[in-house]
This record gives C-alpha cells, sequence and structure tokens, in this order.
C-alpha cells in the first residue's frame, strides 16, 4: 500500500466511514428472518427437501466430486435495507467416509474452533453448554483491503431429528470492533457502533449421514452497513466479498478437519 493510500485511509476510519446500528436497520433484519426462518422450517417437517444439494442434480454432483458449492440466495448475494444490507448466502460440502457422530462432536468443540478456522477465527471458547444448547465467544478477524478484529458472543444450539440427520441454528447475541487489536491500548468499542462491517450473522446447519459420508450444508444471513457514496472502493471488498468468501472457507476448513484422520 502506498503512503498516500495509508495517509488517506488515517483520515477515513475515524469518521467517514463510521456507521452505527439503527432501529429501524434491525426491525427490517428481524423481518427477513423470519421468512428465512419459515423457509427452513418448512426443509424440517419435510415440505421441501432436507438438503439444499438434492434441489439440483448438477450442484449435488459439484459437492460429490468434491467441490464447495456456495451460491446467493437473494440477487447477487445481498440487498438494500434502510440503513444497511442484507447478505444470504447457503452452501454445501460433501465429507466421503465421515459419520454424524463425529462431525457434530468436531463442530461442537468451539474450544478448538480458533485452530479449526484459522486465519478467521482467532479466539474461541465455550462460554456454557446445557445439552444441546452452547453459548460460545469467538474473536474474529475480517481482513480483505482494511483488518478488523470483532468480539462476538453466539447462541447456539442443535435439533437431532433421527439418527441419521441433524439441524442447528447460531444467532449472534454481542457483536463488538475491537480497536487497536494486541495492543496496549486495545478496547472494544460499544456493539453496534464502530464501522458496521458485521452486525449480526445468523447461521443454520444441516448435517445428513448418507451416501457413504456427511452432507453439510450451511446458510449464513448477515447484517452490514450499506456502501457510502465515494468509498466503495475501501468499503465494498469488504461487505460484498467477504460473506460469500467467509461461507465457502468455513465449509472448506469443517470438511478438512473432520476428514483429518484421529491419531
Amino acid at each position: 500500500m502506498t503512503n498516500g493510500v495509508s495517509l488517506c485511509l488515517v483520515f477515513l476510519l475515524p469518521s467517514a466511514i463510521a456507521a452505527d446500528l439503527q432501529p429501524y436497520t434491525i426491525q427490517a433484519f428481524d423481518g427477513y428472518i423470519r421468512a428465512v426462518e419459515a423457509r427452513r422450517d418448512e426443509r424440517v417437517r419435510g415440505a421441501r427437501s432436507f438438503l439444499w444439494a438434492d434441489e439440483s442434480p448438477h450442484r449435488r454432483e459439484q459437492a460429490r466430486r468434491g467441490e464447495i458449492v456456495v451460491e446467493p440466495l437473494v440477487g447477487r448475494g445481498d440487498f438494500e435495507v434502510p440503513g444497511g444490507l442484507v447478505h444470504d448466502w447457503i452452501g454445501a460440502v460433501f465429507i466421503p467416509g465421515a459419520t454424524l457422530a463425529h462431525t457434530l462432536a468436531l463442530v461442537q468443540n468451539y474450544d478448538q474452533h480458533r485452530i479449526i478456522y484459522q486465519p478467521e477465527v482467532i479466539g474461541s471458547r465455550t462460554l456454557s453448554r446445557q445439552g444441546n444448547r452452547f453459548k460460545i465467544h469467538l474473536r474474529l478477524l475480517k481482513k480483505k483491503v482494511l483488518t478488523v478484529v470483532l468480539s462476538t458472543e453466539h447462541d447456539v444450539e442443535y435439533f437431532p431429528l433421527d439418527a441419521q440427520r441433524c439441524h442447528s441454528r447460531s444467532y449472534t447475541t454481542r457483536i463488538a470492533e475491537v480497536v487497536n487489536p494486541g495492543a496496549p491500548g486495545e478496547r472494544e468499542l460499544p456493539p453496534d457502533t464502530g464501522h458496521g462491517f458485521l452486525w449480526r450473522l445468523y447461521s443454520y446447519w444441516r448435517f445428513a449421514e448418507r451416501d457413504g459420508g456427511v452432507w453439510v450444508e450451511c446458510q449464513a444471513v448477515s447484517l452490514t452497513r450499506g456502501v457510502p457514496t465515494g468509498l466503495g472502493w475501501l468499503i465494498e471488498p469488504i461487505i460484498r466479498g467477504l460473506p460469500r468468501d467467509s461461507l465457502a472457507n468455513t465449509l472448506r476448513a469443517t470438511r478438512a478437519a473432520v476428514a483429518r484422520p484421529t491419531r
């Protein structure tokens, strides 16, 4: 990065790209989530296929060949709401030879997520567990043009359907931007303030053991700030590029960890 661009960022970051979350933006996101969960319930009840991959022979074959299949569920992956952007992406991966029990044990080992999902997850721990419900903390690194560190808390619950199928949902309950991460002056901004690179992240997972392995699917719905006029070159890559990349990397890392031989 040239000195001119670096100097420009120094002046832009504190004020020009600040964006606090507004109540009307939350209301729009919550309304969309209700529609998302209604469609999820259709899959769980059997009104639609449990797996998204089964709705397309081409998609299913791609995953069987070892590809990470990720597609937008709306437009090009996002749409505008008052004061922000909602992003909705879905992906699938097939893990040959895996079992449902082993896959769930790995994804529920949240203390190890900082190793499994690096470099995006740089810190992880389980805060509490009650049966199939977890409260977890993740420290996330978002890096694309800009580098942002977020301190996040999540409420995660798993819903076993039968011996071969399970689904889960994860809601962020707190996201705080970290200022000066790793430095003596490190501090967290109040939730819903800062630069708005991630305000909400809701994830819906499906796991199915069949075809000689395990299918893993994830739908990730997130809420971010919009793209400010004149700063698209700076903001757009991290807002519009990261949701897809993050989902693909998460599925890839899950497959690699599940397929890794145990000692």
